[in-house]
């Protein structure tokens, strides 16, 4: 007996927002604006403002003839200047995506013996359990990278960058960036993917194939 369409309507909205939450976790991995330093000391060569991300750094200053110069520089594996939260949510992040990747297959091979009526209960079960443990998890990597990220800046914690970056010890202020709202955001559809995942149960009226 094939499964009704009905009975996985939830997970498959909660496979578009684990979709979802996904690329907003790729995007806010690849994005610099995780914190923005600003640096209004006119008597320092780096004044202006600099954009601390995972992966790189961008100094935003202006020139003699007023106009603003940006500089990135990237982060490599030797740089010992990063501080632990950097180097720690660089895995998580990369984690993140990992396991959302998995969990997002796991559930389309649940779907598919669901409306195909390929139905071993047991195995349809557990694929959407699974997907649901790993997108939680994957809400708590990106949670973590957001808390660490949070509290850094909210004491003012300072980055060794290298000289040759032009970019000071501690800023004069610094605050969020837009990278920390699209990471909350996409720690937020994992969880919610995970839950309706975890929610999914049989209904008791159908036929299925008895485990092998």
């Amino acid at each position: 007996m094939i499964l009704p369409i009905t009975s996985a309507n939830r997970q498959v909205a909660g496979f578009a927002v684990a979709t979802v939450a996904w690329i907003l976790s790729s995007i806010s991995m690849g994005l610099v604006e995780w914190r923005v330093w600003y640096m209004d000391n006119p008597s320092l060569s780096y004044s202006g403002i600099a954009m601390v991300g995972m992966w790189r750094v961008c100094v935003y200053h202006h020139d003699n003839n007023s106009s603003k110069v940006k500089m990135c520089h990237q982060y490599t594996y030797y740089d010992t200047f990063l501080p632990p939260d950097i180097r720690v949510s660089q895995h998580l992040l990369l984690s993140t995506n990992i396991l959302g990747l998995f969990g997002r297959a796991l559930v389309i091979l649940a779907l598919k013996n669901v409306y195909l009526g390929i139905l071993q209960k047991n195995v349809t079960y557990n694929l959407f359990v699974i997907s649901g443990i790993l997108n939680i998890t994957a809400s708590g990597c990106v949670s973590i990278a957001v808390l660490w990220n949070y509290y850094s800046i909210t004491n003012m914690e300072g980055i060794d960058f290298t000289p040759y970056f032009h970019v000071p010890f501690k800023p004069n202020s610094q605050e969020f960036g837009s990278a920390t709202l699209v990471a909350t955001l996409a720690a937020f559809l994992f969880l919610l993917s995970g839950t309706t995942f975890l929610s999914y149960s049989f209904p008791p009226d159908i036929q299925v194939h008895p485990d092998v």
